[in-house]
């Protein structure tokens, strides 16, 4: 395998599998314990808890002058363990920073992204990398060398962690690739990235709305089964989610569906969370990663989407490109918001890999949500 820098990785573009693993073994990534296989993702790396959460006023950057570590010396409330078998619950409401087990050697032209897991949105968990001397979240500089932490912000739900919880993931990329919207248009063409609804085959896609680099999604409110329901919002329970739990939980418990609209559209109440669905289907090629604008207020006071990287590979049936939904976070501000069936919601950005992974997205791996359709976090029974 040649040294990371040489070779055909020496295209600018998002590291795929084979090389975060190879950075791993190089040093560019490292953590405190081995790391296992499992956290090698298509194109990120998964990111583990440390042993101790501290609480805290409120969300901080430490600026251009402070590590994380001595602006936490300031603000810390309380020292929670998180290293026995029942870990820790963290409250709904509350703000925590939490040391991360991985750490970061970038060489030049390399840096980094960071981003919540989907699961961790979908459990509308704010979940943000800092770095030392951070000046923007999730956003890791080139050459930066030192630890990662975690901002950790419960939402709706009480959340129950441990040392070694996955909550958030990191991509590194050397360079920085531009695309057009002539290029992403042709792209969209020829990968077959997008397509516009349920009754179109997979790669349709003509006349996509492409504005600075990125296709806009719409939102599904009449793709409804024998239930009618298009979608879900969140309850405030009390009972807590463990996140390491699978198939745990009676949505019941924690959600209320929201039904298909008669004739109309539905209305986001003010700072109420809701799980929805795109009307297009996205593939992601295994030599492309996409991630979506998470907050544009040129379509409404909402954000739109809490975490999760889209991989190469998502939305493929071996090499056929199918398509699947993208599951929608969404929680209006500033004022309740009325949404109608296909109206534009976000836009999806992909950028390309420096080479295709060779760990594409899928069952092969374990992945939780490919072939998706509307669908709750995997602490759900489904």
């Amino acid at each position: 395998m040649p040294a990371l820098g040489e070779g055909p990785d020496r295209q600018s573009g998002i590291l795929p599998a084979q090389l975060v693993k190879a950075a791993i073994e190089l040093g560019d990534i490292r953590a405190e314990r081995r790391i296992d296989e499992a956290q090698i993702q298509p194109a990120s790396l998964d990111l583990r808890l440390g042993a101790v959460a501290y609480r805290v006023p409120a969300s901080f950057l430490p600026g251009p002058t402070k590590t994380v570590a001595e602006k936490l010396e300031q603000f810390a409330l309380d020292r929670i363990a998180l290293n026995g078998d029942e870990g820790a619950v963290l409250e709904r409401g509350s703000v925590y920073l939490v040391p991360l087990q991985e750490g970061l050697r970038l060489r030049s032209r390399w840096s980094g992204s960071a981003n919540p897991k989907s699961s961790t949105g979908r459990l509308d968990v704010f979940a943000r990398v800092i770095t030392d001397h951070a000046t923007e979240f999730d956003a890791i500089r080139e050459r930066y060398c030192g630890p990662l932490w975690l901002e950790i912000a419960p939402r709706s739900f009480h959340v129950r962690v441990r040392e070694g919880s996955r909550l958030a993931q990191v991509r590194l990329r050397i360079g920085r690739p531009r695309t057009s919207d002539s290029f992403i248009r042709d792209l969209n063409e020829r990968a077959r990235l997008v397509h516009a609804g349920e009754d179109e085959e997979a790669g349709a896609g003509e006349g996509a709305d492409i504005k600075h680099g990125a296709i806009a999604l719409s939102v599904d409110l009449a793709s409804a089964g024998a239930d009618n329901i298009v979608g879900y919002r969140a309850k405030r329970a009390e009972d807590p989610i463990d996140v390491d739990r699978v198939g745990a939980y009676d949505p019941d418990d924690f959600w209320e569906p929201v039904h298909k609209p008669d004739g109309g559209g539905i209305v986001l109440d003010t700072d109420d969370f809701y799980i929805l669905a795109s009307k297009e289907r996205v593939a992601i090629p295994q030599d492309y990663a996409a991630d979506m604008v998470a907050y544009d207020t040129l379509v409404g006071e909402f954000r739109v989407h809490y975490a999760g990287f889209f991989d190469p590979g998502f939305g493929y049936e071996g090499e056929r490109p199918v398509g699947a939904k993208i599951v929608l976070e969404v929680r209006s501000h500033e004022v309740p918001f009325l949404i109608d069936h296909g109206q534009i919601m976000g836009r999806v950005l992909f950028e390309r890999l420096s080479q295709p992974t060779d760990r594409p997205y899928g069952s092969g791996i374990g992945s939780n949500y490919q072939g998706q359709a509307l669908a709750l976090s995997k602490q759900f029974r489904r």
